[in-house]
């Protein structure tokens, strides 16, 4: 627990720094000038100690799989698997985001390996958009993930849409009608700016102001959320589905914020927007015991800020690549 009283149970591990795409929002045009070489990056018996010592000693009961993008990993479900002989320990939830490109073959070994959520980011229906958005093609294939996921029999299947301004906020009603006859939660994420994705406020969209185009056509009804959701969800009347907003921009969520971030290179960061970390890797390959380990992670807790900067002062602050923290 930190100093303002927030429990931070929930673990999101970035497990690579590479991935597949190139989307805008995330990465620099020119790519990232220096990746973590992969002998300093988390191995699987890692992660998994890691996972342990957060889910045994810190309390965590949910972890979510991040990047990069995860399934450029090779042995992804051997650490799903590894993660999921915390279950007795008290972990409850193993999750994974990922843009989809790869995934559909893959889900049936995920799902078996104990990988029980997926969110899946998809910012446009329009091919070409893609094309735009990601510098890559391969747009059929994360619609197919989609729909493969949701008839996959996982817990919870969520579609997460950086909205921007003139660039696909003219498809929010697209996204918004594939919640009528699917179980799907369809997430618009406010535009954040990080390092090197050249943020402007020109393309950033409110979201009051998306919700307000969407209740000029739809009866929509607002849903209950949980104290640490990150999203605020709403759904149609008679939709199957639901959808919601990530709002970091215009209505911060820091005073119930229960997240901590392991990085891919063993980093720790208590913060999306901080640049504030401490290296875990570093201590237990110098031979840290479990109780050393949980004392820094308990002092980078107990110093985390009340909330983050303001959305001016974000685009002006150094900070990672959005591809080097994992979301």
């Amino acid at each position: 627990m930190d100093t303002f009283g927030r429990r931070h149970d929930y673990l999101r591990i970035s497990l690579t720094e590479k991935c597949n795409l190139r989307c805008t929002y995330c990465m620099p045009a020119s790519g990232v000038p220096e990746l973590t070489p992969n002998e300093r990056l988390l191995k699987v018996d890692e992660v998994v100690r890691l996972a342990r010592i957060f889910v045994e000693q810190c309390g965590v009961n949910k972890i979510r799989l991040t990047g990069g993008e995860p399934t450029v990993r090779k042995d992804l479900s051997e650490i799903i698997e590894g993660l999921g002989s915390l279950r007795p320990q008290g972990l409850k939830s193993i999750g994974m985001t990922t843009n989809g490109l790869a995934l559909k073959s893959r889900l049936p070994i995920l799902r078996d390996a104990g990988l029980n959520n997926i969110n899946i980011s998809l910012d446009t229906m329009d091919p070409f958009t893609f094309e735009l958005l990601t510098r890559r093609r391969g747009h059929q294939s994360v619609v197919d993930a989609v729909f493969a996921a949701l008839n996959a029999g996982f817990d919870s299947v969520k579609l997460n849409c950086v909205v921007m301004k003139g660039v696909n906020d003219h498809e929010v009603a697209k996204f918004v009608d594939l919640t009528k006859t699917n179980d799907i939660y369809v997430r618009f994420i406010e535009y954040m700016p990080f390092d090197g994705n050249q943020w402007t406020s020109t393309k950033f969209v409110p979201y009051k102001e998306i919700l307000s185009n969407i209740i000029k056509v739809l009866p929509v009804s607002k849903c209950a959320d949980s104290i640490s959701d990150t999203s605020k969800a709403y759904r149609v009347e008679g939709y199957k589905g639901k959808f919601g907003f990530i709002t970091s921009m215009s209505e911060h969520f820091c005073h119930t914020c229960n997240r901590i971030r392991l990085l891919a290179d063993g980093n720790l960061k208590v913060c999306l927007f901080g640049n504030t970390e401490v290296n875990l890797l570093e201590l237990l390959r110098a031979g840290a015991s479990d109780d050393e380990l949980v004392r820094v992670i308990s002092d980078a807790v107990v110093k985390k800020k009340e909330r983050h900067a303001g959305m001016g002062a974000l685009a002006g602050m150094e900070n990672r690549a959005m591809v080097r923290i994992g979301g």
